[in-house]
């Protein structure tokens, strides 16, 4: 079962005049154009001069302005992200007050007490990100709501982190996370240190519906700000770090392996501080930042994307480790949440471990590790997500730990560790998704970049011990547990039909009653707007397939684009590579040509 989270109420007025004023306005806004909103802003004294220049440019550009207000920026799940600029369909000081004021009336609906806790609030070292942090504190303010507020940019898992520690009813968290520099967001905490359900997330996005977006917004000024605002310095970050560090699990092997040689870049974020310090607290003494990305700049100019899964983000880091004989090279996004790694391997190339990979080679070391200091629990289990690598399965099953599937998002391995922890069924001890998303023990409910990273490089002191590089060592687990081959297809449906395209295409798999894929036979298929295995309904297409592959098929979340995972394994990697092909190419063959 799923652990029951407590749900915010939504705040009705009993006030009949309020009431109708709020249906007056649903009715009007949901008469308006396109054209209408653009007018409504061009008009409004709450605009600023910057947004009003940037509206009069695309005055003659009917498409950009369709593009810019034919919508709204939706509020799910991971709350808000857009690409910034003028207009309801971009991130920009006014959706965001509009979102805190739906989220306000949320939280002010539990009652003075909730808001006597607070919220919780960081930011990234993207552009606007201060501003909006800062932005949502006037509006919180305004609604007689406390809140905390780092004093400069933090890791996400920190702000996570300090929603339990400090007590507070919500988060909020200012990042587009791994996006490109386009981009800014918006993410929403509940009081657990989890980012909202679905349900939650509705009850927020019904609110900032009857909301209009600029009479509706409570603003306060800059003394009753001040008056409703705690900053957070660097003396609190050592309460979360240290945490972080008790989750090591064999500091011996860190100790002998002291001076091994660790580059590391935070692609100019969030880790930038803290990941170093995290690592020198725990016995690295021989830590090599990539100095041009050590610079905080929400352009990213060295990277195409700021994003730790694509390789050649790591060019620097390459060219540095050739220089210094370093043979790890580990990255966190701009808010450290995700952490990537580059491996030499036997050959004197730099690799790159993939999410999946990664993940393994944590599970493995952590639950042997633990077991060797007597450390791990009888009723210990790892969790991940359905389009996580079955191999972390077999790693499990090899071991006598349990395994537990919940949906995409990280919120759900946060979930099933709440829940493990107020049951007491079973013993949390390490989380994972194929996105570069990792999470040991009990101290946060989101994944930690911080915390990925100390314990990868204790993970290659380890191996070290036995002359292996981290590269070595997955060669060694696959030869243990079988070869497994993941890749994941990214199938775009953009513009304005963009969502409706994404819409069709997953109506049209549940339409067609599949057999046979790539020569496997489809032994089982999944739909989970059905509600599946006792998870909660979601747009997802599961395919067990025979041989113990697997293809998974769900929209993206976050960006236009249909996700395809294709997870395979075979004797050899060269057998499972090339299953994992076909599998691929007959899906494209059958549902996209």
């Amino acid at each position: 079962m799923i652990r029951q989270r407590a749900a915010p109420q939504e705040n009705k007025s009993k006030e009949p005049g309020r009431r109708l004023r709020k249906k007056i306005y649903l009715q009007r806004e949901r008469k308006m154009t396109y054209r209408d909103r653009y007018l409504q802003w061009c008009s409004s004294p709450a605009i600023d001069d910057d947004t009003r220049e940037q509206l009069r440019r695309i005055e003659d550009d009917d498409e950009q302005i369709k593009l810019r207000f034919a919508s709204r920026l939706s509020f799910g799940t991971a709350g808000l992200r857009g690409v910034m600029g003028a207009g309801t369909n971009m991130m920009n000081i006014y959706t965001v007050r509009h979102a805190t004021q739906g989220f306000a009336n949320v939280i002010c609906g539990h009652g003075r007490s909730a808001c006597e806790r607070g919220v919780a609030v960081a930011y990234d070292s993207r552009h606007m990100s201060r501003e909006f942090a800062e932005q949502a504190c006037r509006v919180l303010a305004a609604n007689g709501i406390r809140s905390y507020m780092f004093d400069e940019l933090r890791p996400t898992p920190e702000l996570a982190f300090a929603v339990r520690d400090l007590g507070c009813i919500a988060g909020i968290n200012i990042t587009a996370s791994h996006n490109t520099k386009e981009y800014n967001g918006y993410k929403a905490y509940w009081e657990d240190g989890i980012q909202l359900s679905p349900e939650q997330a509705d009850m927020v996005s019904a609110q900032i519906d009857a909301t209009d977006i600029f009479d509706g917004v409570k603003l306060a000024d800059e003394r009753q700000t001040r008056e409703f605002t705690t900053v957070l310095g660097r003396d609190y970050d050592e309460k979360y770090m240290q945490k972080v560090l008790e989750q090591s699990a064999d500091r011996r092997a860190i100790e002998r392996n002291a001076d091994m040689p660790i580059v590391y870049t935070p692609f100019h974020g969030a880790g930038y501080r803290l990941v170093p310090e995290t690592l020198r607290r725990a016995g690295f003494r021989n830590i090599i930042p990539v100095e041009e990305q050590m610079v905080l700049d929400g352009d990213f100019p060295t990277v195409k994307s700021p994003n730790p899964e694509n390789r050649e983000g790591f060019d620097l880091g390459v060219k540095l480790a050739r220089k210094v004989g370093a043979s790890l090279i580990v990255g966190t996004d701009p808010d450290s949440d995700r952490m990537g790694v580059v491996v030499r391997d036997g050959s004197g190339e730099y690799v790159a471990l993939t999410g999946n990979q990664t993940g393994v080679i944590l599970l493995d070391y952590l639950i042997n590790s633990l077991r060797a200091a007597g450390r791990l629990p009888d009723d210990a289990c790892a969790v991940k997500t359905i389009v996580t690598t079955e191999m972390a399965a077999e790693v499990c099953r090899a071991n006598g730990v349990g395994i537990a599937d919940v949906l995409t998002g990280f919120k759900f391995i946060g979930g099933k560790a709440e829940e493990f922890e107020k049951s007491g069924e079973h013993t949390f001890i390490f989380g994972y998704e194929e996105s570069y998303g990792y999470l040991a023990g009990s101290y946060v409910r989101d994944k930690d970049g911080v915390c990925a990273s100390l314990l990868i490089c204790e993970a290659a002191a380890y191996y070290a011990d036995r002359g292996m590089t981290l590269a070595d060592a997955m060669e060694e687990l696959y030869k243990k547990y079988g070869y497994h081959t993941e890749h994941t297809v990214n199938i775009y449906m953009t513009g304005l039909d963009g969502e409706r395209e994404r819409r069709e295409f997953m109506q049209r798999l549940r339409q067609d009653s599949c057999q046979r894929l790539g020569g496997l036979e489809v032994l089982c298929v999944k739909d989970y707007l059905k509600g599946v295995d006792g998870l909660p309904v979601s747009d997802v297409m599961y395919y067990q397939l025979s041989g113990n592959n697997v293809l998974v098929v769900r929209p993206s979340g976050t960006e236009p684009k249909v996700k395809i995972y294709v997870m395979t394994c075979g004797p050899t990697q060269e057998e499972s590579s090339r299953l994992n092909a076909e599998l691929e190419q007959a899906f494209r063959e059958r549902y996209t040509q």
